[in-house]
């Protein structure tokens, strides 16, 4: 295939996964707008609709990279993931309005059947082959091709089962799978098994990728680096929105408006966390094409300190929150707004020294030689406006640099006073 043809046929992917998202959204509305079908456990809140908006930048990224590395298989599965993901939000979407509106739309059941398995190969195309080919579209080593081929397998014979698996859908109010097939209960046992394998091959491909990110270095080091961070803050995001979920109507029933309708602050975290997939494939653009690739280690930095800083501020914030309710039931037998209140001026008095002192764990814990080199500065700065002897200086700026820069030669040469522009150095400072 040709630059020109790789570059026209993703572009065109991409366009379509466009036109796809544009008309779940047409869908979304107009599925909002419908009564809800009695037995559905369909969701259409603005929620739902953001689950597709940073997984358009699948296709996006994928048409990037294909059309300026065509040899490179990671675009293309960008590009199909992405089209895949816009199909199943259609799908939904068009099922659910469909049996609202009977008649509105043909065959809604079979379009409910068809995204019962199609998360199947969307899921596997990123957690399988995505991880395995990263970064540069080639197995770790002829040993993991078996992997390859039992993921392939894995994933035929699942979304066969999971299409052929008879049973009611539960966003079609109960109506059955039109392509289930009625008398073979074996399917769901054969499901839950082929299930627990394609979980296996997942978690062996991101062994693969761990253990190619251990024999790397320089770019390819890097190159991990991005995707890894990129995953890790999706799945940390995801863990903090289910504890949260689990534990905050506990602890704190009365900020929690009613039961099954959690309050606004948790659904626009919930809505970060969703938001924060756009970054998976957008880590994965800029390691293949290596656009400011070095910027990770920063980021990393950053990531670190703030993620722990908010963790930490959120947890103090609802613990006190807990403990100053208490304690106003205890001596008022009622919970008073002044609890909320305390505790979020606690934690804006906290941010900044808490900030502080994290950034210097970090430092000190993960970026080590950084670390030595900035206390370094800091000392010989303190040096140079407390010291008056030009020698001494000359002896405290030698050493700085030779601990920060650590050449394998380093020397000061001082001209005396008067000298002509251009005369030889008469003294000369010099570490090895």
């Amino acid at each position: 295939m040709t630059p020109r043809t790789a570059s026209r046929l993703a572009s065109s992917l991409a366009a379509l996964s466009v036109v796809v998202f544009l008309a779940t959204v047409a869908l979304f509305f107009l599925a909002r707008s419908a009564p809800v079908p009695s037995g559905s456990s369909a969701t259409r809140t603005v929620v739902d609709l953001m689950v597709s908006m940073p997984l358009l930048a699948f296709p996006l990224v994928g048409s990037l990279i294909a059309s300026r590395r065509p040899q490179n298989p990671i675009g293309w599965i960008c590009l199909a993931d992405g089209l895949l993901w816009m199909l199943l939000g259609l799908f939904d979407y068009y099922s659910v309005y469909g049996l609202a509106r009977p008649g509105s739309v043909p065959f809604p059941a079979a379009m409910a059947g068809l995204s019962l398995w199609l998360w199947v190969p969307t899921v596997g195309l990123l957690a399988v082959y995505l991880v395995l080919l990263f970064p540069d579209g080639r197995l770790p080593s002829g040993r993991w091709r078996p992997l390859a081929w039992l993921s392939a397998a894995v994933i035929v014979s699942l979304a066969v089962a999971e299409g052929l698996s008879p049973g009611p859908i539960a966003e079609l109010g109960g109506a059955r799978n039109p392509f289930g097939l009625e008398g073979q209960p074996w399917l769901a046992g054969a499901t839950n098994a082929l299930l627990a394998a394609f979980l296996g091959c997942i978690v062996a491909s991101v062994a693969s990728l761990v253990l190619r990110y251990r024999r790397s270095g320089g770019e390819e080091r890097q190159q991990i680096k991005w995707i890894a961070l990129a995953a890790s803050v999706v799945g940390l995001g995801f863990v903090g929105a289910m504890l949260s979920g689990l534990l905050a109507p506990a602890l704190a029933p009365e900020l929690w408006r009613e039961a099954n309708a959690p309050p606004l602050w948790f659904e626009f975290f919930f809505s970060l966390v969703l938001l924060s997939f756009g970054g998976v494939p957008t880590a994965v653009g800029i390691a293949v094409l290596k656009y400011r690739l070095y910027d990770i280690d920063l980021l990393i930095n950053r990531a670190l300190v703030y993620g722990s800083l908010t963790f930490a501020l959120v947890f103090s914030y609802v613990v006190s929150v807990v403990v100053l309710q208490a304690l106003f039931r205890a001596l008022t037998g009622q919970g008073s707004q002044l609890a909320v209140v305390a505790s979020t001026l606690a934690i804006a008095a906290l941010f900044s020294p808490l900030r502080r002192r994290l950034q210097a764990f970090v430092d000190r814990r993960f970026y080590r030689e950084k670390y030595d080199a900035r206390r370094t500065l800091e000392l010989f700065s303190a040096r140079l406006r407390a010291e008056t002897d030009l020698e001494m200086l000359g002896e405290h700026l030698v050493g700085a640099v030779g601990e920060v820069m650590r050449p394998a030669h380093a020397s000061l040469w001082l001209h005396p006073k008067g000298a002509r522009h251009g005369k030889p150095a008469e003294q000369e400072k010099d570490v090895s």
